[in-house]
């Protein structure tokens, strides 16, 4: 990366575009999740010799599954796929991989591989790869919460978990979320020009850096991230290097 560029530390993405990338060159959806999805394994390469510790990724949302019933299977069999082409990845870049999300509504097999992915890859810490599937926020907070309520009725929350005051502290909240361990992302990218964040990480991202683009994820190549790096370095010496609150 370039000397006068702050490489952020945590990268957050919307994947977003695959279909409509796709459908433009007058092929099935399937086809640009395909690419997508190749475009990020080429992607996780750019970004690891960058320097940036921990990417995550919107794969999945809990809201896929109300579309079609091709396309669903389809991105099932991708994951399928992905999980053991990740594995790969993982013992090449040293890279961690853990899935954000519910994997539960998966099927079997592709639970064992999630499993198999984060069992292989959780002593690596040269970077940090979260895959959000099946991943919602609103669902993360209430999955949090539900555990928090157990732990609170079997009396094993934690002592810390309220300051001097009594108010459920930010630490204690933080640490029943799927990204619990994991520093909040500086840089949030959105593909293909949509400008909402469509229920992903959104405790995670209240003082994140933003950055649209309409370029879809199939076409998102190293040019474009520098571009979107550069922008996060320009809002960041706006702040003389110090976010605002």
């Amino acid at each position: 990366m370039d000397n006068e560029l702050k490489v952020p530390n945590h990268i957050a993405i919307i994947l977003d575009g695959n279909g409509r990338w796709a459908k433009k060159r007058n092929m099935p959806r399937g086809y640009g999740h395909i690419v997508g999805c190749d475009n990020l394994e080429k992607m996780c390469d750019v970004i690891k010799d960058m320097g940036v510790k921990y990417l995550t990724v919107y794969a999945f949302s809990t809201e896929n599954w109300k579309r079609s019933r091709a396309e669903v299977e389809g991105l099932l069999k991708l994951f399928r796929q992905y999980l053991k082409r990740c594995i790969k990845k993982a013992h090449k870049n040293q890279m961690r991989v853990k899935i954000i999300g519910d994997p539960s509504a998966f099927p079997q097999d592709i639970q064992d591989s999630i499993h198999e992915l984060e069992e292989c890859s959780k002593d690596y810490d040269h970077m940090y790869f979260q895959i959000a599937m099946n991943y919602g926020s609103r669902d993360e907070i209430l999955r949090g919460m539900t555990r928090m309520i157990e732990d609170v009725k079997n009396g094993t929350l934690a002592e810390n978990a309220f300051d001097e005051n009594g108010k459920l502290t930010e630490q204690c909240f933080e640490s029943y979320l799927d990204t619990a361990g994991i520093p909040d992302p500086d840089l949030m990218i959105r593909t293909s020009g949509e400008q909402r964040l469509s229920n992903y990480l959104m405790w995670q991202l209240a003082y994140t850096e933003f950055y649209f683009t309409e370029v879809p994820w199939p076409d998102f190549h190293e040019e474009e991230l520098r571009k979107a790096i550069e922008q996060y370095n320009n809002r960041d010496r706006r702040y003389g290097g110090v976010k605002e609150e």
